[in-house]
């Protein structure tokens, strides 16, 4: 705030003897001031915004207010999905080396075969020619901890599947014909969920995905042979990667919402929805989301109603 006042008392003695260019000039030289400091962007911020003020009605309008601080927002949300993309990239590749460890590990560690005959060497090579075409069906379908969604854009595990909404979880627990619901053990809080048959392991034991409204949550018996539970996400705008943290994720990038049921939305639940789909597609084409569409007509607009300044070192995220 320091640099603002110091800019304010600068320019203040000479708004009234000199004419509007020689006024631009001076901003543009303030602002230049202020990214040799190299104060960080904060201060420039402050400068930019105190130079708009002085030289146009931009903040006497509560609507551009509002554009001003979605900008803001935009940015910030920009940076969470980067920092997310980033930790996700880090998770992988610590989980590829782990891999790569154990495998020369245990290659270390085993006992050195025998020489194989010729006949035998030629069958594996074989065998392994035929196999070339499963294993990159099997790559393109799962890599790592990440698997293609199933019908319900949930996964189908060894000892459960489940489906999803964005607003609810559906799992199916396959259990014994004739179970009671006395038998049962489903304990569903906020955060963590346990789940299976008394005196039993628990078939599902964890820290939720997100957190759940618990008092719109239920589970039930179906036909005496499959354990039924519904979950009620807490945040209703967002798809679950699993139902537990640790299980296998679901590629939410493949997610794809029935459109027989956009109908049945609200309007601003399906105008979510359709935003989020097609931020999808474009992300699958290397093209930008609709957030960063906007924030490229927001700065074009700025620009076309101020071009006394200098936009030559201004870059859009």
């Amino acid at each position: 705030m320091a640099i603002i006042s110091d800019i304010q008392e600068e320019e203040a003695p000479r708004r009234w003897q000199q004419p509007a260019t020689a006024a631009a000039d001076g901003d543009e030289e303030a602002l230049a001031a202020v990214l040799e400091r190299k104060g960080g962007a904060v201060p420039f911020l402050q400068a930019v915004i105190e130079v708009v003020r002085r030289r146009s009605d931009l903040f006497r309008d509560p609507s551009a207010v509002s554009t001003v601080t979605a900008m803001a927002s935009a940015a910030r949300a920009q940076v969470e999905a980067e920092e997310s993309m980033a930790r996700e990239a880090k998770r992988k590749a610590e989980e590829v080396e782990r891999k790569a460890a154990e495998e020369v590990e245990r290659k270390a560690k085993a006992p050195v075969a025998d020489e194989k005959p010729e006949s035998s060497v030629a069958t594996e090579e074989l065998a392994s020619e035929s196999s070339t075409g499963k294993d990159s069906i099997d790559v393109e379908k799962e890599e790592g901890n990440v698997r293609k969604p199933n019908a319900g854009n949930g996964l189908d595990l060894d000892k459960y599947s489940w489906t999803q909404q964005l607003t609810e979880v559906n799992i199916t627990v396959p259990v014994p014909q004739g179970t009671k619901s006395r038998f049962v053990v489903c304990d569903i809080k906020k955060d963590h969920l346990k789940v299976g048959l008394k005196g039993q392991p628990p078939i599902i034991d964890g820290e939720l995905y997100k957190l759940v409204k618990v008092d719109d949550c239920f589970w039930s018996i179906e036909d005496g042979k499959s354990l039924s539970i519904l979950l009620t996400k807490k945040n209703q705008m967002e798809w679950w990667r699993s139902v537990v943290k640790g299980e296998p994720e679901v590629d939410t990038q493949k997610v794809e919402p029935e459109n027989s049921k956009l109908s049945d939305l609200d309007p601003e639940t399906r105008q979510t929805v359709e935003k989020m789909m097609f931020d999808q597609r474009q992300k699958q084409m290397g093209l930008p989301t609709s957030d960063e569409m906007q924030k490229q007509d927001m700065l074009k607009t700025f620009m076309a109603q101020h071009p006394e300044m200098d936009f030559s070192r201004a870059k859009l995220a």
